[in-house]
């Protein structure tokens, strides 16, 4: 790995412009993120993958949200359209192994289908456990509304995409099931003691805190800290994401140009490095925000760059199951819902 900055940056289009090769050369982004306007065809996504490493001049972690339902980055005719967590949850329940089996082969493709373009990490499992009422930011996203539930299959879904080579992003620490508000667009608080979270939203992440990664949420816990959401709050990063969850691994922030954090670009990146957090996600491509970033940001070192390169060695080989016998299983399971 290269001397690269602690962030993770987008792009505008489907190809990168002559400005933004030169940016992410001079700035050296430790990864990137697609979205759907970085989507039309698959030889196209592979040429823009191929293009970022280039530009920052290593095989830097690419990642991607393909979760399956509404988030699902790449979609047909690309790649079939995959079922809502709560789908997954919903063959769990009705029989335990068929689920467990279910959530690890959706992941399974998930791994054939963006290994194939390049892509090298997925930002799933969704570990947030839903409350009644709460914003349907999350909803339909989670496993279940019961810890154990979420548990189960996030750690299936996991190994599912290990077992094809790619790492897991666990998501969003320490638990947006509660956000009674979308953190795209407003902070939500959470105002429920410390030990209701322990109960009902922190199980999932303490039981998968040996992953390598995981990405924060933009709440706030009141019980924890009341003035600042967990992505920039050094109170809940190192007392319960670090302490209490015991999570060991390189911590990304959600994307800082959600209107849930407040500030500047510029102002919210540095609280988010001041808050604990290793890296710094900005997803939207918008150049005069990446520059705020990068003044901000600086270069990975100590922890966060031991974490990280614990991440670029942690790359598992990926097992020899054959795509094809994978995906009838998996439609034919869905067949009979």
């Amino acid at each position: 790995m290269t001397e690269s900055k602690a962030m993770i940056l987008g792009c505008s289009g489907l190809s990168l412009t002559p400005e933004e090769k030169a940016f992410f050369s001079a700035e050296r982004p430790w990864g990137f993120i697609l979205f759907g306007r970085n989507i039309s065809e698959p030889q196209q996504i592979s040429d823009l993958v191929a293009e970022m490493r280039e530009a920052v001049g290593w095989h830097a972690p690419v990642l991607i949200d393909q979760e399956g339902g509404r988030v699902q980055r790449i979609r047909p005719p690309i790649f079939q359209h995959y079922p809502t967590g709560q789908q997954l949850g919903d063959i769990y329940r009705q029989n335990r192994e068929k689920g467990l089996r279910a959530a690890w082969l959706m992941s399974r493709l998930h791994a054939f289908d963006l290994s194939s373009l390049g892509i090298n990490v997925d930002c799933l499992p969704v570990l947030d456990v839903p409350v009644e009422g709460s914003s349907n930011v999350i909803g339909n996203r989670a496993y279940g509304g019961d810890p154990m539930t979420v548990t189960a299959m996030g750690r299936a879904a996991a190994e599912g995409l290990k077992a094809g080579g790619l790492l897991p992003v666990m998501k969003h620490m320490p638990g947006h099931g509660r956000g009674f508000a979308d953190s795209h667009h407003e902070l939500p608080v959470v105002a429920v003691s410390r030990a209701e979270l322990q109960v009902h939203d922190f199980p999932p992440f303490i039981a998968m805190k040996d992953e390598l990664m995981a990405m924060t949420c933009h709440v706030v816990f009141a019980a924890v800290d009341s003035e600042h959401p967990a992505t920039t709050s050094r109170k809940v990063i190192a007392g319960i994401i670090r302490e209490y969850i015991g999570f060991k691994g390189l911590l990304l922030s959600d994307d800082t140009s959600m209107n849930a954090l407040a500030g500047t670009i510029g102002e919210r990146a540095a609280n988010i490095i001041a808050g604990g957090c290793d890296i710094v996600l900005h997803c939207n491509g918008h150049m005069d925000e990446m520059q705020q970033v990068v003044e901000n940001v600086p270069v990975l070192q100590g922890q966060s760059l031991l974490r990280a390169q614990a991440v670029l060695k942690g790359f598992p080989s990926a097992d020899k199951a054959e795509q094809a016998s994978i995906r009838a299983e998996f439609d034919e399971m869905f067949a009979t819902v």
